[in-house]
């Protein structure tokens, strides 16, 4: 990544969730730095300007805080219950010449080819954990699934990563598989699959004797 997203942030006087609610509805995201030894700062985000950054693949940013400018990655995001909106950021102090450890986001390509013999592919991790220079962090790892046949599946450790990328997610981790949907039963279907339950034959009760014998 050869380019970076400059920000100016404000430092935050009130946390706890109401505080944070509050800033949220003057359009602004709380979040924290850390890193390089330093003490965590809580500031808070343009949140307009911070998702259109995000929106544009900038994960190293140039951020301002009291008046001193320092590189940080984007290292955690949370959103809201439906997903939409970010509520809170983390962003880690770095130097350009330091190896980090991130997660980015993985983007299948292509049609498989299991797709004509009647499969669907289905994508089981939405990122990779990766390790490189902060000037070598890729927007996202594109996986292809074009050779992806019915029954098949990637793993992680089967993805080609750019050159000076590192893979630090487990290889066996599973990434997409194509498998073929089975069809819904019918109800006479389901019914004739059910077993019948066993007519219980109860004992046969011991007649009682006849009085007068």
């Amino acid at each position: 990544m050869d380019k970076t997203l400059l920000l100016e942030a404000q430092i935050r006087e009130h946390t706890g969730s109401k505080a944070a609610a509050r800033v949220r509805k003057q359009g602004q995201i709380p979040g924290i730095v850390y890193g390089h030894k330093q003490d965590p700062v809580a500031i808070l985000l343009n949140a307009h300007d911070f998702s259109e950054g995000l929106h544009h693949g900038h994960r190293l940013m140039d951020i301002t805080v009291g008046g001193k400018t320092e590189k940080m990655i984007v290292k955690e995001l949370q959103y809201d219950h439906l997903g939409r909106n970010i509520v809170h950021v983390d962003l880690m102090r770095v130097d350009v010449t330091e190896a980090v450890r991130v997660s980015v986001p993985i983007e299948l390509k292509g049609t498989a080819k299991g797709t004509h013999e009647g499969g669907i592919v289905e994508q089981h991790a939405s990122q990779l954990e990766i390790e490189c220079l902060v000037t070598n962090m890729p927007e996202s790892i594109v996986v292809s699934v074009k050779e992806l046949g019915v029954g098949q599946a990637i793993h992680a450790g089967e993805v080609a990563l750019p050159e000076g990328v590192t893979l630090v997610s487990p290889p066996e981790m599973l990434l997409a598989a194509c498998h073929v949907v089975a069809a819904a039963k019918t109800t006479e279907e389901l019914e004739a699959e059910t077993p019948v339950a066993p007519e219980v034959i109860g004992e046969k009760k011991e007649e009682p004797a006849e009085s007068g014998e």
